[in-house]
């Protein structure tokens, strides 16, 4: 079959469309495909002679037929966009006439009512039956209304049986996409409760609400002072009310189904509102609040990328610059993410400050809320979190989903390991890719049961009920995340856990679990925890993040006369790394005000522009700045001499290959970048301008934007947009700071 998606309007390459019902999705249909020019005619039928008149004037058909025989003979694609409930006795006139080898599709809301209507009128459902429904509309509504564009960058919903012929379903498919349609496959029986659920319970619900507001002996005080929420609810309660009849009769299984479920949601309200429990209504309020935003976020993404085919947002970096003033980056994501697990599974309520706004620390808080927790926030960094114990956690009513966030995925597998229920995690296609044999396999030896998906990558599904033990485990790479999943394993597993590590990694885990009032016994490179204990709520205030400090830390040590003070930065000796490796390469940095805040140590950085030079990298200080070579390979071009790095194959697993893709990029902007297998060679010299591809990661990005400062001409930086999911404001920061990157404007 030939892929209408790649043709031209030419010569058609389909015989005769047939349409059957010409309101406005059906004549949209008809109108869209006519003008894409691929089929030979496009006929319309319908029983209201007007419209027939305004479908040919328009363009919408190229005639119209009156009887069903002489329209249906030699179609190749019959189209019915009749009401519901006429489908029963339109199929019923189809099964009596000779269609040939046409392909029959519909448009219908409720497909299991059509499935029924066409076994029912045919003997058995039609091998070349395509049931599909568009999920589009307008308030217009006719074949006045139709529009060739209606169904684009809109979700159409194909539902194949068993013995659907895979030609008739690929023909119909392409045909929605040859209209801009983002086509999806799903079974019948789930499409009705999917359905149910997101359209026909709330116009149910609307229509219920304000006929019931209506009979009301106030009804005209309650409608002249409804506020906006009324209006925006009840919006749909406008709708054609001959239609919804229908579908609510078609659907009515489903539709009980969602209604009582709903009903026990709205009677435990009720209850809630009655014995004023406050804590339930929070916990309700909250958790829907912060779900439609978390969803509309996923939601938005995967239609941009799935839709357009094209989520290469482009940062225009220009040369030169310099730095200079104060400011304070992101909180730190590791103690973020952290101070979310460990202040849900605590008794109480911990308050915490300086929370990182970012894509990948919101998962991370999602979760928990779809496990239970009612968390107040984030606003402006503040979050509430109402602990509910070590077992007080809840089944999440579905998967959970924590898009680019590895650390979200590997504590929680070691928390949830030992949890009485089944959990599934999934992520965006970057952590899909990302190794989680690394936590599964010591989890596994202390009895857990995790599945994971091809080459140990995820979705991972983690079975309940488990007992664990608890083990001794010394880990064959270091690894703050595999360490924090054991050590988070062990509050719940039999006797003492123990985790040894080949070189120190960051120990935010160790330090908040104490915070936390649990105690963890540190020994050299071995830390220890046993089951048994309690988690006490305290406050915590989160310092900035080191790893986003970094990206102005090298510049203000490349850019010629800059000097940048970043305030209240966590220092922890396991991740200052990268302080110890620029001071190695000649930075001139230093650390005033130092302090410690909540358990964590954290001082003002002042940096000044110095002359770098070339190091072999030690390689005990690999692991205390893995998240921040990306920006010191940056450093490193801009360095006299050769900077060698060993010892970090750990890069090549990270949101991209992140040792291959910096390479890559200096080596498009003229620097001499070697990778190995396990590090880089890089020797420093002039930077060139160009184009570099982030690979979507956001460490790259920003890199790369800050490389702009010795570069001799412009930097175009591909694929950007995960840059929100780990720092916030960058583009602001780097604009107040004298980095002059910006995102480009589009075409």
């Amino acid at each position: 079959m030939p892929d209408v998606m790649t043709l031209q309007r030419g010569a058609p390459i389909f015989g005769r469309l047939v349409v059957i019902g010409l309101g406005l999705i059906g004549g949209s249909f008809a109108k869209g495909l006519r003008e894409k020019g691929l089929f030979a005619e496009v006929v319309g039928v319908d029983k209201d002679p007007e419209s027939c008149r305004i479908a040919v004037e328009t363009g919408v058909v190229d005639r119209c037929e009156t009887e069903l025989a002489s329209a249906c003979r030699g179609a190749e694609v019959i189209q019915l966009a009749v009401p519901i409930l006429a489908m029963e006795k339109l199929l019923g006139q189809l099964a009596q006439l000779d269609l040939g080898n046409a392909v029959l599709t519909d448009v219908g809301s409720a497909k299991g009512n059509v499935v029924r209507a066409a076994r029912l009128a045919f003997d058995q459902m039609p091998a070349r039956f395509v049931p599909g429904h568009p999920i589009a509309g307008s308030e217009k509504s006719g074949v006045e209304a139709a529009n060739a564009s209606l169904f684009r960058r809109h979700k159409v919903i194909l539902t194949p049986v068993e013995n659907t012929d895979p030609a008739a379903l690929a023909q119909v498919d392409q045909l929605w996409r040859a209209l801009g349609a983002d086509v999806e496959h799903m079974e019948v029986e789930h499409h009705d409760e999917v359905l149910a659920a997101t359209s026909h319970l709330p116009h149910l619900l609307a229509f219920g609400l304000v006929d019931s507001l209506a009979k009301r002996s106030e009804n005209l005080e309650i409608f002249r002072y409804a506020a906006g929420g009324f209006r925006d609810f009840t919006r749909i309660a406008g709708s054609d009310p001959v239609m919804w009849h229908d579908i609510f009769l078609a659907n009515r299984e489903a539709v009980l189904r969602i209604l009582d479920v709903f009903r026990a949601d709205l009677d435990a309200l009720r209850a809630a509102v009655d014995a004023g429990d406050g804590h339930e209504l929070l916990g309700v309020f909250t958790r829907a609040r912060f779900a439609r935003e978390h969803f509309s976020k996923i939601l938005a993404r995967r239609a941009y990328v799935d839709a357009m085919h094209n989520n290469d947002l482009i940062y225009l970096a220009q040369p030169g610059g310099q730095l200079s003033g104060r400011i304070r980056v992101p909180g730190d994501k590791s103690i973020s993410h952290r101070s979310i697990m460990l202040g849900s599974l605590a008794e109480g309520t911990t308050e915490v400050e300086g929370f990182l706004e970012g894509e990948d620390a919101l998962a991370t808080l999602q979760s928990f809320r779809d496990m239970g927790v009612v968390i107040e926030g984030p606003h402006h960094g503040r979050v509430t979190i109402h602990g509910v114990g070590l077992n007080g956690l809840k089944p999440p009513p579905g998967p959970l989903y924590l898009g680019n966030s590895g650390t979200s995925m590997r504590l929680l597998s070691g928390l949830l390991a030992a949890q009485p229920f089944d959990t599934t995690l999934t992520g965006d296609a970057s952590l899909s890719k990302r190794p989680m044999n690394r936590v599964a396999k010591p989890l596994r030896e202390m009895g857990a049961v995790i599945e994971t998906g091809p080459e140990g990558r995820p979705p991972l599904t983690i079975r309940g009920g488990q007992r664990l033990t608890g083990m001794s485990y010394e880990m064959p790479m270091a690894s703050a995340q595999v360490k924090s999943c054991l050590l988070l394993a062990g509050l719940y597993a039999a006797g003492e856990t123990s985790v040894t590590e080949p070189a120190p990694t960051r120990d935010h885990t160790e330090r908040m679990l104490q915070g936390f009032g649990y105690p963890v016994k540190v020994d050299g490179n071995t830390a220890t925890v046993e089951s048994g204990h309690k988690l006490s709520a305290c406050k915590i205030e989160v310092p900035a993040d080191i790893s986003s400090a970094a990206f102005f830390l090298v510049a203000a040590s490349i850019a010629e006369g800059s000097e940048l003070v970043l305030e209240h930065v966590g220092i922890n000796p396991t991740r200052t790394g990268v302080i110890d490796i620029l001071k190695l390469m000649g930075g001139d940095i230093s650390l005033e005000n130092q302090r410690v805040v909540g358990g964590e140590p954290v001082a003002d950085i002042r940096v000044r522009a110095a002359k770098l030079k070339g190091i072999d990298i030690p390689e005990d200080l690999v692991p205390l700045a893995i998240d921040e070579f990306p920006v010191l390979f940056v450093a490193a071009a801009c360095a006299e001499g050769r900077t060698v790095l060993r010892g970090a194959e750990e890069l090549r697993v990270k949101e991209s290959d992140r040792i291959q893709v910096m390479a890559d990029g200096l080596q498009a902007l003229g620097v001499k970048a070697e990778p190995t297998p396990d590090g880089i060679v890089i020797d420093g010299g002039p930077l060139g301008g160009g184009e570099v591809w982030s690979h979507g990661d956001h460490r790259i990005a920003m890199s790369f934007s800050v490389a702009s400062l010795r570069a001799s001409a412009p930097i175009r930086i591909h694929d950007c947009a995960n840059v929100a999911t780990s720092f916030p404001n960058f583009l602001g920061l780097a604009a107040q700071t004298g980095i002059r990157v910006a995102e480009e404007a589009q075409a």
